[in-house]
């Protein structure tokens, strides 16, 4: 079994194998949706390999950071817009 990081999500400390995606990780604790458009609709992990960029949430104050490209690491702190 791989090792287990701690990663904060939405101020929830939750634990996933290392070398999860964000995207995993977030989907697995029941967060589906990781940001809303412009209009307000919900968005979240549709294409997992970047092209579509619906799954974009904060990670360590960066906004705008891919969850399917960004591995999880320990302390890692991800903010969704619920």
């Amino acid at each position: 079994m791989a090792d287990l990081v701690s990663v904060t999500i939405d101020g929830q400390v939750v634990r996933v194998p290392a070398f999860t995606t964000v995207a995993a990780a977030l989907a697995v604790h029941g967060t589906l949706t990781a940001r809303r458009s412009v209009t307000g609709e919900p968005r979240g992990a549709l294409c997992g390999m970047g092209v579509c960029q619906e799954c974009r949430v904060t990670i360590d104050a960066r906004a705008h950071v891919l969850a399917c490209q960004t591995l999880c690491r320990d302390g890692l702190v991800i903010e969704t817009a619920r």
